[in-house]
């Protein structure tokens, strides 16, 4: 197991649709997915796509766990995600915080369903179908992102809406204060 480069936003592979995995059990699926449980917890993300370390396949990693940059967040052990696909996303949608690994320093308020229901196949190859809520529902959406090519970023309005991660300590801090 080893922690692999996280590509930031502009390399190509960022904004390229990602290949479904056919067979889940070859020794590079596996690899690459010890690979990214690892590459998650060093940078203490939430979650973490493959092509945000070069590899283009539909595959994620959603963990979850209080951190200074998410301190309301779910316990989530590692749950590997391949091949996901959401089949019905509730019509509410709510504005949350997010950053990204490989949108270094920014944040942004982002809108998301607040709920989804999903199907999706674990690091074994079955099959599961589940509903996410909340956070976790933005972390599925987030990395499902990742997987079609599109980073937090493009779905703001306007690049502007970002702000630079000491300006939202200090929006974060001065709401705490309230």
């Amino acid at each position: 197991m080893s922690t692999l480069t996280i590509l930031q936003r502009g390399e190509p592979v960022l904004s390229a649709i990602a290949k479904p995995i056919t067979n889940v059990h070859t020794a590079d699926i596996k690899q690459l997915i010890e690979d990214l449980k690892a590459t998650v917890a060093q940078a203490n993300g939430v979650g973490i796509a493959a092509p945000q370390v070069g590899k283009s396949v539909r595959l994620f990693i959603m963990c979850s766990a209080p951190s200074e940059r998410y301190p309301d967040a779910p316990l989530l052990a590692p749950a590997v995600i391949i091949n996901p696909e959401i089949l019905s996303a509730s019509t509410q949608q709510v504005l949350g915080w997010e950053g990204c690994l490989s949108v270094k320093g920014k944040r942004a308020l982002v809108s998301r369903h607040q709920s989804i229901s999903v199907r999706y196949l674990d690091e074994q190859g079955q099959a599961h179908q589940l509903t996410f809520t909340d956070f976790l529902a933005r972390i599925f959406q987030h990395e499902l992102d990742h997987l079609d090519g599109i980073t937090f970023i493009e779905r703001l309005d306007h690049e502007a809406d970002a702000i630079d991660e000491q300006t939202w300590r200090a929006t974060m801090a001065s709401n705490n204060d309230k």
